[in-house]
């Protein structure tokens, strides 16, 4: 398969959140912007944009981003969605598969192959973990909704590499730069496409003493998990504020880290 015009969507995962850079918009890369780039690989024409917004959850951005995305007569579209309502409190998963199937099979008939994510395992973590059973039905109907359009899924919740703490950033709720490498790598090989990008070398971190892993929790409740907390009781989001990264289609030029400007 060949693809010209990439249209990005969803929230954090797919903004980028997590993959830090100071030179791109809203000061994150991300996997989509990696995917892109070698997608961008010898291709004068190929364009690419991203409307991914962090905190979002799955009823806005089909609300937000899907008829924006189909006007750009993307060939291919990718979202990833629903995991910020499943860590809600509250939530009805039929409801919100059964919207989503909708809007992506809008997607699917005007002429755009779909890329489709299931979350990821929260088995192994002490804050997510208790949620597992429910990451689990979201996504085994994600997997039917993928199968009936046609589209092609990254299976999230198989990946047992993002077992190792290393894939994640300092926030612990997104990808670090290395799980964003992984999964651009995840959705060309889903894709059956070649490439070249090679796995970005994990750091070790230091060995704490159990004194220091105390402070080290208390420092990332204090600064991350209050905060994601302080947020759902207030119903406000990360992404107030935040606009898409790269709103419309355009050139995609990896070495000045910008979508070519016309």
């Amino acid at each position: 398969m060949t693809f010209h015009r990439y249209v990005a969507l969803g929230d954090s995962f797919t903004e980028g959140v997590g993959d830090l850079d100071d030179t791109r918009p809203n000061g994150v890369r991300g996997w989509a912007d990696r995917f892109a780039a070698v997608l961008a690989e010898g291709d004068p024409t190929f364009t690419y944009a991203n409307l991914a917004i962090r905190g979002r959850k799955l009823l806005p951005i089909l609300a937000e981003q899907i008829e924006p995305a189909i006007a750009m007569q993307p060939d291919l579209v990718s979202v990833y969605a629903g995991a910020n309502d499943v860590l809600r409190p509250r939530v009805d998963i039929d409801r919100l598969v059964e919207a989503y199937d909708q809007a992506i099979g809008r997607l699917v008939d005007s002429g755009a192959h779909v890329v489709l994510f299931t979350a990821f395992d929260p088995g192994g973590s002490p804050i997510f973990g208790a949620l597992r059973g429910r990451f689990a039905i979201y996504n085994e109907l994600v997997r039917g909704v993928a199968e009936r359009h046609g589209a092609t899924l990254v299976d999230f919740w198989r990946m047992r590499d993002y077992r190792d703490d290393r894939m994640w950033a300092s926030d612990r709720m997104h990808m670090s730069s290395a799980g964003h490498q992984r999964m651009a790598t995840a959705v060309l090989e889903a894709l059956g496409l070649d490439h070249g990008l090679p796995a970005l070398e994990l750091v070790d971190e230091p060995r704490l003493t159990a004194k220091e892993r105390r402070a080290a929790n208390l420092d990332w409740a204090r600064s991350h998990a209050g905060p994601w907390v302080k947020r759902r009781l207030t119903g406000t989001s990360s992404g107030d504020s935040i606009s898409p990264r790269w709103p419309t289609l355009a050139p995609f030029s990896e070495e000045s880290g910008h979508p070519a400007q016309g």
